[in-house]
């Protein structure tokens, strides 16, 4: 049976497989952080790491969201305008 991730990463939607690189480096992260926290070597199923890494990617998942899918559009060639921000008429 195949991990979460991995399974991820053969989704058929680009955005997932964008994000998983993202999601990798904060379990790596997390996992390092906790080694250090704790002097010695963790594993990254580890419950600590699992709950810290769920804490950040809620924080940052909508973010994370926005710039993987204003990313994709840019690579496709996308004519569409990409906004980043909220949209203010000059003319108002």
């Amino acid at each position: 049976m195949l991990n979460p991730l991995t399974r991820a990463m053969t989704h058929p939607d680009p955005i997932i497989s964008l994000e998983i690189p993202v999601i990798q480096r904060i379990i790596q992260d997390e996992t390092w952080l906790e080694g250090e926290r704790r002097g010695r070597l963790v594993v990254s199923w580890d419950p600590v790491v699992r709950e810290h890494v769920c804490e950040v990617v809620l924080r940052i998942g909508m973010e994370l969201r926005r710039r993987v899918t204003a990313q994709a559009a840019c690579d496709s060639g996308s004519s569409e305008p990409h906004v980043h921000g909220p949209r203010h008429d000059r003319a108002a």
